[in-house]
């Protein structure tokens, strides 16, 4: 796989940058033409991954660790042991995961009790912005509306870490969650100049082609999932989670990307 040589710097870094935890959650419906992926344009000029297709996701907040959050699935120590980390990481990482994809594309895992999820989203309108603008947090927002999280509809994908070669970098864990009936998702965050539903194999088409940009991490999620063809099997996968950092090597104006 190749890069444009402009997304990375001319010489390496002396000391590579310490990761900053982040998540990223692959959301899915089955649509006409089968499997859908939801995708997120980052808007150009971002300091990270600017103008790149993306799924949802963002950087781990410490008040994702909130012990007070109403939890339901799967627990924290089996995430923790899923993606090598200790029940109080492994607790921010689920409920990061939760809060970016609501953030980003509206999309909640979370209802009223164990069993449920809610079908509509549009009363937490104001809710999902404060949480953008970090005014509320995870926990005081399920808490304030009766909701229970739902780790049950997430299931772990992979984890991909930044290149040493980068400037910013992020130990990223990916999850892929189908999308709940009843709800919609939207796109509406500033940080994406639009979003859209494709198929994996259309996705990739567009990024070969020259219409998307995609960083490796998603061509090869695309590409796995879409493999797959369902919901259901890609829910239904079990997965071994190990860390995947990528080697970039200079060639010319292009940079290869070598998976180690």
């Amino acid at each position: 796989m190749t890069l444009p040589g402009n997304l990375v710097p001319a010489s390496p870094v002396s000391q590579p940058v310490e990761p900053r935890d982040a998540v990223t959650v692959v959301l899915l419906r089955d649509g006409a033409e089968g499997l859908e992926a939801f995708l997120l344009r980052r808007v150009k000029g971002m300091a990270f991954a600017g103008g790149m297709t993306v799924f949802p996701g963002g950087g781990v907040d410490q008040r994702d660790a909130d012990t007070s959050v109403a939890w339901t699935g799967p627990p924290p120590e089996w995430w923790g042991e899923i993606f090598g980390v200790d029940a109080a990481t492994a607790r921010a990482f689920v409920c990061a995961a939760v809060r970016e994809m609501f953030e980003e594309s509206g999309v909640l895992l979370a209802g009223p009790d164990a069993t449920s999820v809610v079908a509509d989203t549009k009363d937490y309108a104001r809710a999902r912005q404060q949480l953008v603008d970090r005014e509320l947090s995870l926990a005081q927002f399920l808490a304030a509306n009766n909701l229970v999280l739902r780790a049950d509809l997430l299931r772990p994908w992979a984890n991909w870490v930044t290149p040493y070669e980068e400037p910013r970098r992020y130990d990223t864990r990916f999850f892929v969650a189908a999308l709940p009936s009843g709800q919609k998702a939207d796109g509406e965050t500033t940080e994406a100049s639009d979003a859209a539903w494709q198929t994996p194999a259309a996705a990739i088409q567009d990024a070969e082609e020259g219409r998307r940009m995609l960083m490796p991490p998603t061509w090869r999620t695309l590409d796995e999932v879409g493999a797959l063809g369902s919901v259901e099997k890609v829910m239904a996968e079990e997965r071994s989670v190990e860390k995947i950092i990528p080697k970039l090597i200079r060639d010319g104006d292009v940079i290869r990307v070598v998976f180690q």
